[in-house]
């Protein structure tokens, strides 16, 4: 790249933020922990940023970069992308403070091998139980617990929050004992509202720590599956007679199986999604997928003209698209099928049982109230989950019109 001026600030050396790095393969990942700001950097570039962080001038940069590569470099580019990622300290302003992590002792409590122990004991003995007694094998007529359907939803409801807050801790928790932070937000994936934990930090430690993290949700899934079985099959009545505490439990313990069977529905971005392009070291597997797919439909339709450029797609993601495309097909008819045969037949029966107690004679006030309830519950999460996506596209399309994004080449 032919150089130009950089003599604005070519004799003064920059003041960075603390930054860390992370070489995999041929790419260097940069970052600031404090903000989760991060960039993929060549080797050649990365070697220069650690240049310009050690000290040296902009000028002092790009003469060492043209006699250790043999060619100019444009560090007023460079030097602007960093600005951008917030790497370069402004005028008066304090170098971050990169502190120990919260929680940082309970997090490696929590995966010490004591406690995976544990963990293995308590899924052991589950699997055994169920073995022994089928009936306590959790399936979707076990939330069929109550005549009352508001209490349906409204125990289902209760107990979801605490189960998610666990899976999303565990998350959390996996990466604060490697010192990474994170973020919570809530999101949807298709026809699912969720809870997302964000751990950017993670693209700067090496790869084989990031997969406890990224799969330390679904570990505590099955862990408390177990534990709802187990519990279940205490409060069993004599003889294995079912009581409302065992099926409630039951009921909970099928809600977070679907949950972790979720995890599987590989055409959404979900924990083993990003397991897997964590593994294959793609960038955005997703979004290249989709792209993919929507070319193969327009050369289908014989519509060349709206294709797109899959040059510009990132080699390795280019790859793995070609066989990950078909598992976004499959993967939501799976997931359709999956809603229509495991929770629409019970999802029915409980909105046409509610729907006719107002159409039939003597329902009392009770029921009448219950079936109200249950009719706003039922449906106030499909209503949010669309007011979401219509945020986050507005989000996205705002975002695509109003900022700059810089590829380091």
């Amino acid at each position: 790249m032919p150089e130009h001026g950089i003599r604005s600030e070519a004799d003064t050396p920059l003041p960075f933020h603390p930054l860390v790095y992370l070489e995999d393969g041929e790419e260097v990942t940069i970052g600031r922990p404090d903000t989760d700001s991060y960039g993929i950097f060549p080797v050649d570039g990365a070697h220069l940023v650690r240049r310009l962080e050690a000290g040296a001038t902009p000028s002092q940069a790009a003469d060492w970069y043209a006699a250790e590569y043999g060619e100019q470099v444009d560090v007023d580019d460079i030097i602007g992308a960093l600005r951008e990622l917030g790497f370069v300290r402004e005028e008066g302003e304090e170098p971050a403070q990169t502190g120990p992590v919260r929680w940082q002792r309970l997090g490696r409590a929590l995966f010490s091998p004591p406690a995976w122990i544990g963990y293995g004991l308590i899924t052991a003995w589950a699997l055994w139980r169920m073995i022994r007694s089928p009936d306590l094998v959790p399936t979707a007529e076990d939330m069929l617990f109550s005549e009352y359907y508001a209490v349906i939803s409204l125990v289902m409801l209760v107990a979801a929050v605490p189960l998610i807050a666990v899976h999303e801790a565990f998350h959390a928790l996996a990466a604060r004992r490697l010192g990474i932070g994170s973020k919570t937000r809530l999101s949807h994936r298709f026809y699912f509202l969720v809870v997302e934990t964000a751990l950017d930090g993670l693209v700067a430690v090496e790869r084989r720590k990031r997969y406890l993290p990224i799969v330390a949700g679904m570990v505590v899934d099955i862990v408390l599956v177990s534990l709802l079985i187990t519990v279940a099959d205490a409060a069993r009545g004599p003889g294995g007679a079912e009581t409302t505490a065992s099926r409630v439990c039951l009921a909970v313990a099928f809600a977070a199986v679907l949950r972790v069977l979720w995890q599987f529905f590989l055409y959404l971005r979900t924990d083993v999604y990003v397991l897997i392009t964590t593994m294959l070291g793609c960038v955005d597997l997703h979004t290249t997928s989709v792209r993919l797919l929507r070319n193969r439909f327009l050369r289908l339709r014989g519509r060349t003209e709206g294709l797109a450029d899959e040059s510009l797609w990132h080699p390795v993601d280019r790859r793995a698209a070609r066989w990950y495309s078909w598992l976004i097909v499959a993967g939501y008819t799976f997931s359709l099928s999956t809603f229509l045969l495991a929770l629409a037949p019970v999802f029915v029966k409980m909105v046409s049982g509610a729907v006719s107690r107002f159409g039939g004679e003597g329902s009392s006030w009770v029921e009448l109230l219950d079936s109200s309830a249950f009719l706003i519950m039922a449906f106030w999460q499909t209503a949010l989950t669309i007011w979401i996506a219509a945020r986050e596209r507005l989000r996205a399309r705002t975002s695509r019109t109003s900022r700059t994004h810089h590829v380091i080449g």
